[in-house]
Parts: structure tokens; sequence; C-alpha cells
């Protein structure tokens, strides 16, 4: 059951918070029920879930996508800790190509992020001892996966101050924006 869907500015970008139920034991949370998401515009078969861990603070991972005919919608939670998630649009065609809007996601917040085909994503740890869950829609294709450089000035993201960035060597190789293979 859905609490609230939040549009996040761009087309199709969305916060949504499952209602929590608990007492003094925990909480129940339906985070994903096909339905519920169908009525709110999402009606999707998600075919893959993917588990990340991030040991420490300051892990960024992003921004990445996948070209057609893999292309995936992500819904992503936080399972534990706290990242700020980035989306990119990186349609030719749109009028918001380049821009970008961002989200802290965490476990105790229980909110999650919506990013549909047409995005790149990406995000950075907060905390330590991160683990992110995400569910896509087409299955992973190491030939149309790609990457743009985080800190690409043409999108200008303002990422937290939280002291140097560990990122991977795809990430740190990324192309900017400009002379990426993109979405028409």
């Amino acid at each position: 059951m859905m609490a609230g869907v939040h549009h996040l500015g761009l087309d199709g970008v969305l916060e949504i918070t499952p209602k929590r139920f608990g007492d003094a034991r925990g909480f129940f949370s339906e985070t994903y029920n096909f339905d519920e998401f169908s009525a709110a515009g999402i009606a999707l078969n998600f075919v893959q879930d993917n588990h990340s861990y991030s040991a420490a603070k300051g892990v960024l991972r992003g921004l990445h996508y996948q070209l057609a005919p893999f292309a995936q919608d992500k819904l992503l939670r936080v399972l534990r800790g706290a990242i700020f998630d980035v989306a990119v649009d990186i349609r030719r065609s749109s009028p918001n190509f380049g821009k970008w809007v961002a989200l802290e996601i965490s476990a105790e917040k229980g909110n999650q992020i919506f990013v549909p085909k047409g995005f790149a994503h990406g995000f950075v740890t907060l905390t330590a001892d991160v683990e992110v869950l995400y569910k896509v829609s087409d299955f992973y294709s190491t030939e149309y996966d790609r990457a743009i450089r985080f800190d690409d000035a043409d999108i200008g993201i303002d990422w937290p101050k939280i002291g140097d960035f560990q990122l991977s060597d795809k990430d740190l190789k990324a192309p900017l924006l400009r002379n990426a293979e993109v979405f028409e």
C-alpha cells in the first residue's frame, strides 16, 4: 500500500513512500504491489532484482543506464543506511535534456525512487554500510550498459560535500554527456 507518490519535477521520476505498519516489535511495509503501482501509472513487469552493498560513506555509483533494446526502468530503495540519489534526463529530444533531480533515500524514511527509461541514475552513500535494492524492467546487458561522468560540468550535479568519493574504474573513465551515446 502506497502512502504517497511525489513527482520530482522530471517526466516520470517519482518518490514513492509505502505505508508502514509498526508496533513495539518493528514494522511491516509492502514495498511493491503491481495493482497499486499500476493505479499510480507504473504498470511494469520487473524482471530482475539487484542488491548492492557499499561499505563506506562516500561510495559513488553512477551515472549508469542501458540503451534499447535493454533500457531499464528502476525502482530503488535503501535497506540499510542512506544515499543521495540522482536521475539525469538523457533523452536528446526532451526539453529537460541534461537536467537532474536528486532525493535522499534512507532505510529510516522507507522512501523509494522510480527512475524511468531515458534517465541515467547514480547515488552516493551518506553513511557507511549501505544496502540498496532495486528492481529493473529489463535484464542486465553488458553490450548496452553505459555510463556518464558523475562530475560533468554541463550537468552540474550538486553532490553532497562529504569528502573524497570512492568510484569504480568504469565510473572514473565514463564519458561526458556531450560524448555519450544516449536516447533520442
